[in-house]
């Protein structure tokens, strides 16, 4: 997760999440964990990139991104700083 600031001041995390969720169930997953109000959720699907291992070819496995934008004087609960 990483955690920044919008031009109008609200909070924006980012989360790789499961190729199958969907916006709403993105956020009500971090309005529970995070104890916050969410105002929007955009995602992006990546795909995966070419690998090789010698002579074998592969693809690594394809991702989604979801961007949270939580409301205005919403801050997340870090709970890395809490242990």
């Amino acid at each position: 997760m990483a955690k920044e600031e919008t031009q109008d001041r609200r909070q924006l995390l980012t989360f790789r999440v499961d190729r199958h969720a969907t916006k709403p169930e993105i956020k009500s997953a971090v309005e529970t964990i995070f104890q916050v109000k969410v105002d929007e959720v955009r995602t992006a699907n990546f795909l995966g990139k070419m690998a090789r291992r010698g002579r074998h070819e592969g693809r690594k496995p394809s991702w989604k991104k979801a961007y949270v934008t939580l409301k205005p004087g919403e801050k997340p609960v870090d709970y890395g700083e809490a242990i």
